[in-house]
């Protein structure tokens, strides 16, 4: 929620937080910011030592757990927030892998962390079943579930469904206060969708477009997430709530691709092609309520993470420095 003036609440300082999949491009930015005011922790598989030192060199303190074992090791169990990011993605899982660790998984974390104050589980725009209308803005309350696999990971789909059921049930069995955010595309300084678009144009190959004509979407830059944290786990709630994590607007990948041809020089192109989803935009007003309007404009933020990954990729006179 928002504070009686309408403005965001105030970041989180002296809680206590767990979170999971720290080294990930959404979390690690997330959890570097926190671990300035506050005392987090992070778990995760760690399969690559250089990501858990990057992770403890923000001060964030780290213990190697499997989710989907759940040996909890030393972790305490006093935290007073949860924020859940971990997922297994990827083609070679099988779906029995797949719901085991995003929702079984789920089911285990939230059940360690019983006593906590609040709960926020990341949760995906993928959920939603593909609508009629490829521009339609999707509610929360609109039909889940697709009609195909997604290509980079046929069982994430399926998967995310589980991992909304189990903690659905877990935090009423538990009297967990839950959020369950839907997020759409993500970007910031360290990269996202945007990003890997980029890169590609700039080797010349076309911007893949989804088969069903969906080119909307609503980016949302970690700044955002960051402020909106503080409101969105405010409205954790018994049973769960469950809200959409997405820009204030919708924005046409096509337009954005452009924008960013235009920054850098490189020539936009386009293919619709069966080996992407698309993208679809998701409607932001429940969020808005919880947490407050974004304050980063897509420009802006595209902008910056340019200039933050490839700045020599800039024409002239397209940087703010």
């Amino acid at each position: 929620m928002t504070t009686a003036s309408g403005a965001p609440r105030a970041p989180l300082r002296g809680e206590k937080i767990l979170i999971t999949g720290p080294a990930g491009r959404v979390a690690f930015p997330l959890a570097a910011r926190l671990a300035r005011e506050n005392e987090v922790w992070g778990i995760a598989r760690f399969g690559r030592a250089v990501e858990r030192a990057q992770v403890e060199a923000a001060g964030i303190r780290t213990r190697s757990i499997d989710l989907s074992s759940a040996v909890w090791g030393d972790l305490p169990t006093d935290f007073t927030l949860v924020l859940h990011f971990a997922a297994a993605i990827g083609t070679s899982l099988s779906f029995a892998e797949s719901i085991r660790i995003n929702g079984d998984g789920t089911g285990h974390l939230m059940n360690r962390c019983r006593n906590a104050r609040a709960c926020l589980v990341a949760s995906s725009r993928a959920v939603y079943a593909e609508p009629l209308d490829p521009d339609r803005i999707q509610h929360e309350s609109d039909p889940l579930g697709g009609d195909s696999p997604l290509p980079y990971s046929p069982t994430y789909r399926v998967s995310k469904l589980a991992q909304e059921a189990v903690a659905s049930f877990w935090a009423e069995e538990l009297r967990l206060p839950t959020i369950l955010t839907r997020l759409n595309v993500v970007y910031g300084d360290n990269g996202g969708l945007p990003m890997m678009l980029l890169e590609g144009m700039k080797a010349g190959r076309p911007v893949p477009l989804g088969p069903h004509g969906a080119t909307r979407a609503g980016p949302i830059h970690h700044d955002d997430l960051f402020d909106q944290l503080p409101g969105l786990l405010a409205g954790a709630s018994i049973p769960a709530t469950i809200v959409n994590w997405a820009a204030d607007e919708p924005v046409d990948m096509r337009e954005l691709c452009i924008y960013m041809a235009d920054l850098t020089g490189c020539e936009a192109r386009f293919v619709v092609t069966s080996d992407v989803s698309g993208t679809r935009p998701s409607d932001p007003t429940l969020r808005k309520r919880l947490a407050g309007p974004c304050r980063v404009d897509w420009r802006d933020g595209i902008r910056r993470m340019i200039e933050a990954n490839h700045p020599e990729w800039l024409v002239e006179g397209k940087s703010r420095a």
